[in-house]
């Protein structure tokens, strides 16, 4: 046998020996839903599923009238919704999830084989609340979830082996949501706070690109970003707007010029993360855009009314929080806005839409987030 058949039968069983590997491997890892692997969810209340009912101190909760009006059983789970927030169904539309995974909280008491199981379909983290900055957000909390997801990382580790983890964790997909908290809480503390507009683009950037990396260090590929929305066209800045402004009750401009920046600078930094970490791909969807959209022509997206909330007192709803005998609206599938801050189950359903299916850089750059869900990703 010469040289070049004995070095051709060495290559051949070289891809045999990585496929057999490949295929233990991915069975190991299909413990999980399918073959590609979890969703691990992090952020703020549009996500949030219940953790802050973990926390006794928290003012921003909502497991109380009229949160979970239209949730099975109507309960108040936690959930900042009438019923099912952005992180169900996108979960239920990227992943064939009925609702979203649980809060990583409420795994901790599960016993060991159950946990495991729990934490192999995913978690999670999100906290209403959460910023990107210390002084504008929370950023202890979104410090908090990354340090939560590493546990939850050392024991899929441990349960499955070094490199059976590490591809399971490269194929699961990480949902985040953060940043509007940081602009609401500038903006209520601006005689405190004078940092300019672009240097708080700037901060918030450098510091949740920290965040990112450390979740790609931890052994994240798949991203799957949702940008800030309109922030100034929800019912409370309408109500900022016409009051403290003396304005027409219209979006306040300024805070929808703060989002879309912030949008800017974010794809310019997932640009720029894919480019120097390998394998990471990611999807960024551009809520700015599919919320306006949502005002602008709201029939031809099944809404009626875009201004006020469904749940609350006063000018826009607006002026005292949503709770036990607050104004409720009836027709609540027609309102883009459940509370002062955030959207109906209507309202998330078609955004959650938007994000899984839509197609070209309007709505969502580069992929939709099923597609990205859907991509072969390697540690």
């Amino acid at each position: 046998m010469d040289r070049v058949e004995f070095s051709a039968m060495k290559v051949g069983n070289t891809i045999v020996f990585l496929c057999a590997v490949m295929v233990t491997t991915m069975m190991k890892i299909t413990m999980g839903k399918g073959i590609y692997g979890a969703l691990f969810i992090f952020g703020d209340s549009i996500l949030d599923v219940g953790t802050n009912n973990h926390f006794n101190d928290s003012t921003a909760r909502a497991d109380h009238q009229y949160y979970g009006v239209d949730y099975p059983d109507s309960v108040a789970t936690g959930r900042f919704s009438n019923g099912y927030n952005s992180a169900d169904l996108l979960a239920r539309y990227i992943a064939d999830y009925t609702y979203s995974p649980p809060p990583f909280l409420s795994l901790v008491d599960r016993s060991g084989a159950t946990f495991l199981q729990e934490i192999l379909e995913g978690a999670n983290f999100a906290s209403a609340g959460s910023g990107i900055l210390i002084d504008t957000g929370h950023e202890k909390y979104a410090r908090e979830q990354i340090q939560q997801f590493s546990t939850i990382r050392g024991n899929i580790s441990e349960s499955l082996g070094k490199s059976a983890a590490n591809i399971f964790l490269a194929m699961s997909t990480y949902i985040i949501s953060v940043g509007s908290n940081d602009f609401f809480e500038h903006q209520h503390a601006l005689s405190l706070n004078q940092t300019e507009p672009e240097q708080l683009i700037a901060n918030l950037t450098a510091t949740y690109s920290i965040h990112l990396q450390s979740l790609y260090d931890l052994g994240a590929r798949k991203f799957a970003l949702i940008g800030i929305p309109p922030l100034g066209c929800c019912p409370i800045e309408r109500f900022i707007n016409l009051t403290l402004l003396q304005g027409d009750g219209g979006c306040v401009m300024a805070m929808n010029d703060l989002a879309q920046a912030f949008h800017a600078s974010t794809e310019s930094l997932l640009q720029n993360f894919s480019s120097t970490n390998q394998g990471v791909v990611y999807s960024l969807g551009n809520t700015y855009n599919t919320i306006l959209n949502f005002i602008d022509n709201p029939r031809a997206n099944g809404f009626r009314v875009v201004e006020t909330a469904c749940c609350g007192n006063g000018t826009f709803n607006a002026e005292k929080k949503c709770e036990r005998g607050s104004k409720l609206c009836v027709n609540r599938d027609e309102y883009l806005f459940w509370d002062e801050f955030h959207p109906t189950q209507a309202a998330s359903r078609q955004a959650a839409l938007t994000l899984a299916y839509a197609e070209g850089p309007e709505f969502v750059t580069p992929m939709n987030f099923s597609s990205l869900a859907n991509v072969f990703t390697y540690p």
